[in-house]
């Protein structure tokens, strides 16, 4: 029996050309090191300039051009924000490690960078993940910690810009923006807060889609 699991595991590590690390339930450093190492390219969720994937087990509550909401299924909520303009114009990661933060990072994996950095807040800890020009946020308890981080890297992992698409838009000055304001995500600011976006969801008509299923992923594997 054991010869027969050894030659299995064998002929995976050929077919697949690697073999499989696994996570783990609380190593926030180890489990970012192995996915963003990774160079997967799959996608389920497109816009105008560019795409992503988001994992099974999360869901997309909302989507906008640039913004979007999930949720997990223990009830954790995921901002997302692509900032399609400070990646066109190569806007260079600027993060200085927190020191005073439960825990803070400055990233740099496959030609992609970025930072997380953790806060604590009250009884739960404030998320912001930053990384290739896209920024997720979420509010939990200390126990999904690593699980929502785990999350996080599979969306921003993989996301993938269109350079041509985004010099028609850019060019023809049909995204609004100003070109002063260009900045890679600072740890003290976001797009909108994580509270405000949670709440701007909160209305009855917002519900009713959600029980309607409409903001269902079109493209799910």
């Amino acid at each position: 029996m054991k010869k027969i699991i050894v030659l299995l595991s064998i002929i995976i590590f050929f077919v697949t050309g690697c073999s499989i690390t696994p996570l783990e339930s609380t190593n926030i450093s180890k489990n970012m090191k192995i996915l963003l190492s990774d160079n997967v390219k799959r996608y389920n969720t497109y816009f105008d300039g560019y795409k992503y994937y988001v994992p099974k087990g999360l869901k997309l509550l909302n989507k906008e051009e640039y913004n979007a909401l999930f949720k997990d299924r223990f009830g954790n909520r995921y901002y997302l924000y692509v900032d399609v303009i400070s990646y066109y114009h190569k806007v260079k990661n600027t993060y200085e490690v927190n020191k005073k933060s439960h825990y803070s990072k400055r990233l740099n994996y496959n030609n992609k960078t970025g930072y997380i950095q953790i806060d604590k807040r009250g009884s739960k800890y404030f998320i912001q993940f930053v990384y290739h020009y896209a920024k997720m946020e979420s509010y939990v308890d200390e126990k999904d910690l690593a699980f929502v981080v785990d999350n996080m890297c599979y969306v921003l992992r993989s996301i993938k810009f269109h350079d041509s698409i985004l010099e028609s838009l850019v060019g023809e000055n049909i995204l609004n923006y100003k070109e002063e304001n260009f900045t890679l995500f600072k740890a003290d600011s976001s797009k909108e807060s994580f509270l405000d976006v949670v709440s701007k969801y909160e209305d009855e008509s917002y519900k009713e889609a959600m029980n309607e299923g409409e903001f269902e992923l079109e493209n799910e594997s």
